[in-house]
């Protein structure tokens, strides 16, 4: 049994910020990669940030330069600082935990999602 849980959402003006935290529990042997996508109004989800057990990070291009994520792998827990936020951020904001379970079965877990609204 895995849970993920984030927290951090909710209504920020343009050009505030906001961090989000995430964090995974439960039978689980290895994280290996802890991702941030979001989904917007009519939109599909899509990929925002990700990072793996070694540190390397990706993120889309139109976050580069605003937001930054990072991981507390001894707290199974991974961040998303958003600065310079803007209305086109305002999206569900979920968490991704690609992880290897006690029994050395792969598992990709989400957590229910937190909202993040941009006011212009």
């Amino acid at each position: 049994q895995v849970h993920v849980v984030e927290s951090g959402g909710g209504l920020v003006q343009a050009g505030g910020s906001l961090r989000l935290s995430c964090t995974a529990s439960g039978s689980i042997f290895r994280i290996n990669d802890m991702g941030w996508y979001r989904q917007a109004p009519g939109k599909q989800r899509e990929l925002v940030a990700v990072i793996t057990s070694g540190g390397n990070t990706n993120y889309a291009d139109s976050v580069k330069g605003r937001f930054t994520i990072s991981r507390d792998n001894a707290a199974n827990t991974v961040h998303l600082q958003m600065n310079s936020l803007k209305p086109e951020d305002t999206a569900v904001y979920y968490c991704n935990a690609k992880l290897t379970r006690w029994g050395m079965a792969t598992s990709n877990d989400w957590g229910q999602g937190t909202r993040v609204t941009v006011s212009s």
